[in-house]
């Protein structure tokens, strides 16, 4: 017998085949049947909890690539008196772990915004929201380890927030168009170099 999923896993599941349904083809060539077909619930459970493709786009922006954005690039920083430190060993982790899986298809955020920024004014606020977050997470960070004698006092930390998510972002695109880690991991090299400038 069938175990019944309750509301909150139903929406998540939902949520989640969404997502991998958006990163691997793009928000426009995706169709609500895909999701349904990965799930298994049924089309008045899906219109259920999101009435709408541009709904559940958005849900899926405002839940899981949030939830990426956090976990990924924000709390692996928090609690950390050397965020120079702590983003060069983040970097290195990924590049041995996670990134890989990630060149092929790109940064999930990324390809919404190319796709999606100029075509709906919703997920254009959404996403920048997003980056927003990053940026003000990143520059927080920072401003920490000025106040640690970790980060030169006269590093503009907003600047350097936006720099670092930028040449992140970029590496994520090109090794997406090359699909290449190769080329991710230059980036990355050049990134560390750059972290080691903050330095007092």
């Amino acid at each position: 017998m069938k175990k019944k999923r309750n509301r909150k896993q139903t929406r998540q599941i939902i949520l989640q085949a969404a997502f991998h349904s958006f990163h691997a083809q793009g928000f426009q060539a995706s169709s609500l049947n895909n999701t349904l077909t990965a799930t298994g619930v049924t089309k008045g459970a899906l219109y259920h909890y999101f009435p709408d493709k541009l709904t559940l786009g958005y849900a899926v922006v405002d839940e899981i690539l949030k939830d990426y954005v956090e976990r990924w690039w924000l709390q692996p920083l928090q609690d950390t008196d050397d965020p120079v430190e702590s983003l060069a060993q983040l970097i290195q982790e990924r590049l041995s772990d996670q990134v890989p899986g990630i060149v092929h298809l790109g940064c999930p955020l990324n390809n919404l915004v190319q796709e999606m920024a100029l075509v709906d004014r919703e997920f254009r606020r959404r996403l920048e929201g997003l980056y927003r977050l990053w940026r003000k997470g990143l520059s927080s960070a920072l401003r920490h380890g000025q106040q640690t004698g970790r980060v030169r006092s006269e590093v503009d930390t907003e600047s350097a927030a936006a720099f670092i998510i930028a040449t992140i972002e970029g590496a994520f695109g090109q090794a997406k168009a090359a699909q290449s880690l190769d080329v991710f991991q230059k980036c990355m090299s050049g990134l560390s170099r750059y972290l080691s400038s903050l330095r007092p």
